[in-house]
């Protein structure tokens, strides 16, 4: 593990007690403000067995950084430093947006899950490309993704998907296309066929010429079988790069937080069977064609490792990172090389899809 990811881990054990009596969103941004002064990442954890390639990039190790922790691209620089092999800033709607009114996080710390509400909220694309513009200009050591979305009171939502496209796609080393916030009133209907299709359409037709970035698809977990065959269909249709399988879940497994009523997307914890079975079904539903980014609960290497087996290429954390340390990466990414030894594999991605 980086002296980086050791140390704020020790840090992060002192202080936790006094984090986690602190509002969640305050905390939050205390930690962004924390991180932003750091210096920026020169090289990432990996190894010959860790190394993936995926969507015609060079990921160091398959654990990444999923959005929602760096929306507006402020530490993307230094977060490699904690052993991330990729990461993921946003999501970024092409105009500024306050979010849904406070509180809107929640720490369910008996449920190891998290609660949110969050609506977007972002400083827009422009004042983030500009950041990622500069972050480009120096280099960092490992993939960026950018997940873009529409804003709450646009009149077209998918004309602000292909903006957003126009926008950030020439910044990114990936596009996620995020149709799957449940706080964004209406946004998860874009999941469905024809809507869908034409998103994509749009998204296609102002990616940069002769330099398209890959599409990667961000899709909920509260999907039926004939949604998931649909959404198949169109990925492979596309040539889409990748499905992300999931965001937040809007469902209520037995909770016994007192926030377990408050409303908005559920992750942590109670969510990782659930989004461990829709990689199943994702992967069932494509005959494997279809690449998967897993995300959804995702706490361990062991875990890590079930996603893979079970079809995902690359995996993502944030809502772990919360209880277990901003080391929580680079622990899961040399877990991932023992158990990659243990079962017999020359490398992490020869695993991908090939259940237990």
């Amino acid at each position: 593990m980086s002296i980086f990811a050791s140390a704020a881990d020790a840090a992060y054990a002192l202080v936790r007690p006094i984090v986690h009596a602190t509002d969640g969103e305050a905390a939050h941004n205390l930690t962004l403000g924390a991180l932003e002064p750091l210096p920026r990442a020169r090289r990432a954890l990996t190894s010959p067995i860790l190394a993936t390639e995926f969507a015609g990039l060079n990921f160091p190790n398959p654990v990444g950084l999923a959005p929602g922790f760096d929306k507006d691209a402020r530490v993307a620089h230094a977060m490699p430093h904690f052993g991330f092999g990729f990461v993921e800033v946003g999501t970024l709607t092409p105009l500024p947006q306050d979010g849904n009114p406070r509180p809107r996080l929640f720490r369910l710390v008996e449920d190891g899950a998290i609660i949110n509400r969050m609506g977007f909220n972002n400083g827009g694309q422009e004042k983030a490309a500009d950041r990622i513009a500069c972050l480009r200009r120096h280099g960092l050591p490992v993939p960026l993704g950018i997940n873009i979305g529409a804003n709450k009171d646009s009149a077209d939502r998918i004309a602000d998907y292909a903006k957003g496209t126009a926008a950030m796609a020439p910044l990114a080393d990936y596009l996620t296309v995020n149709i799957s916030s449940p706080n964004t009133p209406g946004l998860r209907a874009l999941q469905d066929k024809g809507a869908l299709e034409a998103l994509l359409d749009g998204v296609a037709a102002t990616q940069p010429v002769g330099a398209a970035k890959p599409v990667l698809l961000k899709v909920a977990p509260d999907l039926e079988p004939a949604d998931i065959d649909d959404i198949v269909a169109v990925a492979i249709d596309k040539g889409l790069a990748a499905v992300i399988v999931s965001n937040t879940t809007i469902t209520r497994p037995a909770l016994v937080s007192r926030h377990a009523a408050e409303a908005g997307g559920l992750s942590g914890a109670p969510l990782a069977d659930l989004a461990l079975q829709r990689v199943r079904d994702f992967h069932l539903a494509s005959g494997g064609k279809v690449p998967l980014v897993a995300a959804g609960g995702i706490a361990s290497a062991e875990q890590a490792w079930e996603r893979i087996r079970a079809g995902a290429s690359l995996v993502q954390i944030y809502s772990a990172m919360v209880y277990s340390g901003p080391g929580l990466a680079a622990r899961i990414a040399q877990g991932l090389e023992k158990l990659t030894v243990r079962d017999g594999f020359a490398r992490v991605s020869d695993a991908v899809g090939v259940g237990e």
